[in-house]
């Protein structure tokens, strides 16, 4: 399949990150959202980001004005026939994924692939949603997904080889890592990860440590880049929320029980770095 446009859905941290790899990778690049002031918003928060990159020398100052030429941004899902592949990285929230993927498969021309970078939802039931299953598949970017290497290629039990393959392909083409799994709830990163943030959170909602002991004891101790609740904020305390209920729903095994504690920082709207306040202040 040749791939040269691409449709990212989203302007979140995730949206934005997606849509600076593939226009930086020479990809034209559609970025869709509802409103123009979040595109508006997008578009500073890519350049920002890219001009990071300048002043680490990652790219040059043209590289970066040319890789900003070739995003273009739309409030409508019909600009998506123009796409040869497309990226679902909207909230984590099923029903506005069903919305995105019903309307996807009805705009989208009918060969092409229909990717979420979901780090929770059934790729198999995002699938079925569509008169293209087979063409539906998890590309799972870690945030931030400039810096990180790893895309999750998950595999809902429709999906096709050749979908696999493609997906893998376009991620090598990112000089990212592809890694294969197959659909299941968390996947391999997720179903890691957030048992143990919320083993952090239990900690501190015990009383075991304050905030920045537990995390300069995962860093120290075990190498972690960032501690466990530093972490947790950067992603989402809301985004973590939903994980842990998604994993504690999907497996019905109480050791994914989400810690009390996180579910009254995001009641209180502390949601990280996002918000300005998580269990850091920023």
């Amino acid at each position: 399949m040749n791939i040269h446009t691409i449709g990212v859905v989203g302007t979140g941290h995730m949206g934005c990150g997606i849509a600076h790899v593939f226009a930086a990778a020479g990809f034209q690049v559609i970025l869709q959202d509802l409103s123009h002031d979040s595109l508006g918003k997008a578009l500073a928060s890519i350049e920002h980001s890219l001009q990071r990159g300048v002043e680490k020398g990652k790219l040059g100052t043209l590289e970066m004005a040319n890789a900003l030429g070739r995003i273009r941004t739309t409030t409508s899902f019909g600009d998506f026939k123009e796409a040869d592949f497309v990226v679902e990285a909207g909230p984590e929230h099923w029903e506005t994924k069903k919305q995105f993927f019903e309307t996807l498969d009805l705009l989208c021309r009918p060969d092409i692939i229909l990717a979420t970078s979901t780090g929770i939802s059934s790729i198999t039931r995002l699938g079925s949603l569509t008169k293209r299953p087979e063409c539906v598949i998890g590309m799972h970017f870690l945030h931030p997904v400039p810096a990180m290497p790893l895309v999750e290629v998950v595999r809902g039990l429709a999906t096709s080889d050749a979908t696999c393959a493609t997906v893998s392909a376009l991620a090598k083409r990112l000089d990212k890592t592809p890694v294969p799994c197959n659909d299941s709830p968390g996947f391999v990163s997720n179903r890691l990860l957030m048992p143990m943030i919320n083993e952090a959170i239990f900690a501190l909602e015990d009383g075991v440590a304050e905030v920045q002991s537990i995390d300069t004891i995962m860093k120290l101790g075990m190498n972690h880049p960032m501690g466990p609740l530093a972490l947790a904020d950067l992603l989402g305390l809301d985004v973590c929320l939903a994980s842990l209920q998604m994993l504690h729903e999907g497996f019905g095994d109480p050791k994914y029980r989400p810690c009390p504690l996180l579910g009254r920082y995001v009641a209180a709207g502390w949601l990280g770095k996002k918000a300005g306040r998580g269990f850091y202040e920023y």
